[in-house]
């Protein structure tokens, strides 16, 4: 049975907490043209209470989940991420565009 969505937002804020975390290849590409830092990444997703807005429990390569958080500037962050063995992996980070996003929880092609 997939973990509650509450027990998983405090697991990746334990693993945050503990900067037990890395990020994909992918995502450090992503970070950096979107110029998002590894401040704003601790402030989205530890800091200003991220939330789960779309899961993946049955990812073939894992469970994965989107997280909706706000930088410290209140500016949306959207992480795409799995915890592998213990460790939280953001697999991919960006600026969610607001042609693509409403309220940055729901995908525009889905309403």
């Amino acid at each position: 049975m997939p973990e509650s969505q509450e027990n998983l937002t405090q697991k990746i804020k334990e693993l945050l907490r503990d900067k037990n975390y890395r990020l994909t290849l992918h995502a450090e590409g992503e970070r950096d043209a979107d110029r998002i830092t590894l401040v704003e990444i601790e402030e989205a997703l530890l800091h200003n209470d991220p939330e789960i807005i779309e899961d993946y429990p049955d990812d073939p390569r894992g469970r994965s989940f989107l997280l909706l958080g706000y930088s410290g500037k209140g500016e949306p962050i959207h992480a795409l991420c799995s915890i592998h063995e213990g460790t939280l992996v953001i697999i991919t980070i960006y600026r969610p565009d607001p042609n693509l996003w409403v309220d940055w929880k729901t995908r525009r092609d889905k309403i």
